[in-house]
């Protein structure tokens, strides 16, 4: 089979697959299996890194002056706006570069970073620390969804994906149990500061992210795969594969995006400063109905972005812009998991101030149940939902999209009883029920992604899917809430209830998922080849 590198710095490859690619279709191997239990470590540490805010958050509030609103616009948007928008030029980075060290330099990034957060003085410094984090954390999925789609058959994707993003669960329940633990051991043992003047919430950031430093030694040792040798589609790296990245950098981020668009010519100029004045107005109106400034303008530069990369990338690299934002079936997929996102996401962030502020309860028990629960909840749900997508893929073609829309549907009876209940056990149970319900979709829609695509384009397309989880999922869901409460004079119950207006829209978008992914992923080839691709 002979390899060649296009002009849009992707690699192609023939039709047919070599034989040694097609014997990599019918099995798994057992270093196979050791890369998915390493990549599962990282992403449980993404997770740390990125949730110990949530429980560390009264006395980072209390030390540093800030209010919820400054917290809430920590955790959410801001994190979301730049781990989004990074992640772009970075998944493309992830399908043109070795992924292997992408992942390390990623890992080394974000772990530093955290460890800064506990040297912060002022809000302003530590937000500076959390956007690094969220830079950092934007390689860790599009290298490992890339890699793993190579190292795995396309019929275990499903699952191999679902136990890498059992990591996403364990993490985010390992920080609220560990990050209370350390805070009041810490204050405990000094209570007027400890060795550099330390107090315990900046402790805990430097006991999570000095041990990824160390981990991404490891990381480094792990072996890369042949590149599209799963599908027998076997693509050769490009001669310069941070062109790309760069490209991808300056068609996002602002105000690049001006210079990107006027290199294409007047017309795509003018089309890029017509949008950038539509989504400018449509967040003024935003602010001036919440009246919160610093959420609009994060999210009208977060969306401005987006479409000025997903415009750039029609002109730059038109087979990947049909196969991702020319492709309905990939839209309807990802936004709908992104209403997924969008509940779980709110639940996960004010489930522990609910337990504290309605029921009474305490950080230590709370922290133990919620972050035991969750972690728990969570890692049954991805891994049998991943399990079940990949049975129902073998048996129907759109099988993966009914599992996307089971965790739709399935949490809002135990929603709306959770945030109810006057039950500080039957609470808990249902936070955990929760979390395995809501986490039985990611699998299947990771996988989906991943199907809908060539080889050369997983990272952007992974990359792409985090938007839907992160813009639509984070930046939106735990602010509605926390918007929704604000309005009603503080009622929390009613906050996050509001969240259930995802599910119709979920459910919409599902159905035609379902009705459009079997013909996509069918034509995957065949329409790449019409958009120019030499395949």
């Amino acid at each position: 089979m002979t390899d060649t590198v296009d002009g849009r710095g992707g690699a192609t490859a023939d039709a047919q697959p070599t034989k040694e690619s097609a014997a990599e279709e019918h099995k798994a191997t057992g270093y196979s299996w050791y890369v998915l239990s390493v990549l599962v470590i990282v992403y449980m540490l993404n997770f740390i890194d990125r949730n110990i805010l949530s429980i560390l958050a009264n006395d980072i509030k209390a030390d540093l002056g800030l209010s919820d609103a400054d917290l809430g616009f920590l955790y959410g948007t801001a994190f979301g706006v730049f781990y989004a928008l990074f992640g772009i030029p970075l998944g493309r980075l992830a399908d043109s570069w070795n992924r292997t060290k992408l992942l390390t330099i990623g890992l080394s990034l974000w772990s530093l970073m955290t460890a800064v957060s506990g040297f912060a003085k002022s809000g302003l410094a530590l937000s500076a620390a959390r956007i690094g984090v969220g830079i950092g954390e934007a390689t860790a999925s599009p290298s490992a969804y890339s890699l793993l789609s190579d190292w795995f058959p396309k019929k275990m994707r499903g699952t191999a994906l679902a136990i890498y993003s059992s990591g996403l669960y364990i993490g985010g329940g390992i920080s609220l149990l560990i990050g209370g633990l350390i805070v009041e051991r810490w204050n405990g043992a000094y209570p007027g500061g400890g060795p550099l003047g330390l107090v315990g919430w900046q402790a805990a950031f430097l006991a999570v992210g000095i041990p990824g430093l160390l981990l991404a030694i490891w990381v480094y040792t792990l072996r890369e795969p042949v590149r599209g040798q799963a599908d027998g589609i076997e693509t050769k790296l490009p001669d310069r594969p941070f062109r790309g990245f760069f490209q991808e950098l300056f068609a996002v981020v602002p105000p690049f995006t001006l210079v990107s668009a006027a290199q294409r010519g007047q017309k795509a100029l003018a089309v890029n400063v017509t949008a950038a004045i539509a989504i400018i107005a449509a967040a003024v109106g935003l602010i001036q109905l919440t009246g919160n400034v610093q959420q609009w303008v994060a999210i009208a530069i977060g969306y401005y972005a987006i479409f000025s990369w997903a415009h750039s990338l029609r002109h730059r690299d038109l087979p990947t812009f049909r196969l991702i934002w020319g492709s309905p079936a990939f839209l309807y997929t990802i936004l709908g998991y992104g209403m997924v996102a969008f509940a779980a996401y709110a639940v996960a962030f004010w489930a522990a101030p609910y337990a504290e502020r309605v029921l009474g309860e305490s950080k230590s028990v709370l922290g133990f149940w919620i972050g035991g629960g969750g972690a728990a909840g969570g890692f049954l749900g991805v891994i049998i939902g991943g399990r079940i997508s990949d049975w129902l893929r073998e048996r129907n073609p759109a099988g993966r999209i009914l599992v996307i829309l089971f965790g739709v549907l399935s949490p809002i009876i135990p929603l709306i009883i959770a945030f109810t209940t006057d039950s500080v056990p039957l609470f808990y149970f249902l936070n955990f029920l929760l979390s395995l319900l809501g986490s039985t979709a990611l699998g299947a829609a990771a996988a989906t992604t991943q199907d809908l695509v060539l080889p050369r384009m997983r990272g952007t397309a992974t990359a792409t899917f985090f938007l839907a989880t992160t813009l639509v999922g984070l930046a939106l869901g735990p602010y509605l809430a926390g918007q929704v409460s604000t309005a009603l004079g503080d009622n929390l119950s009613a906050g996050i209830l509001s969240i259930l207006v995802a599910a119709p829209i979920g459910t919409v978008l599902l159905f035609l998922a379902y009705r459009t992914v079997p013909e996509a992923e069918r034509t995957v080839v065949e329409r790449a080849r019409a958009a120019g691709e030499p395949i």
